[in-house]
């Protein structure tokens, strides 16, 4: 592959990544949570699981401890998590999403099927399922972060 084929390939997954990402908040804001920005559904994605420390949250957003901390007190103080004592560290707290956390969360699944399912109508739907395969075979492991 040429480079200019490799910047045109590089050049369309970010634009493609970028459109995700809008319209994944476009969706959530349709759906009513008008108060939370992309970074958030980064954070909410680590804390679904089964929530974790400002320490991890900091550690699976490539931020500091203290950018960590005041993204969870937005979060509290938005009602979309809590803090948990730590089951088994008693000097840690877990952070947890809330029902409206959920919600919010369900409203972002919904809006990404919406996203994906305009790619079917233009790609076809074994298409699109071709591209997961192939994306899912070269994608790094590990956390998806905002683009800082």
């Amino acid at each position: 592959m040429q480079n200019s084929e490799a910047l045109s390939l590089s050049a369309a997954l970010l634009a493609v990544a970028g459109d995700l990402t809008q319209r994944i908040h476009d969706g959530v804001v349709a759906r009513g949570f008008e108060d939370v920005r992309p970074a958030h559904g980064f954070a909410f994605a680590r804390l679904a699981p089964g929530g974790a420390t400002a320490t991890g949250l900091a550690a699976h957003l490539g931020v500091t401890k203290q950018a960590a901390a005041q993204l969870v007190d937005e979060l509290v103080r938005k009602g979309y998590v809590e803090r948990r004592p730590h089951p088994q560290d008693a000097r840690a707290r877990l952070v947890v999403l809330t029902e409206r956390g959920w919600a919010c969360t369900r409203a972002a699944e919904e809006a990404a099927a919406e996203a994906v399912a305009a790619w079917a109508g233009v790609l076809g739907e074994e298409e699109v399922h071709a591209l997961r395969e192939r994306l899912l075979r070269i994608a790094p492991q590990g956390p998806v972060r905002p683009a800082w």
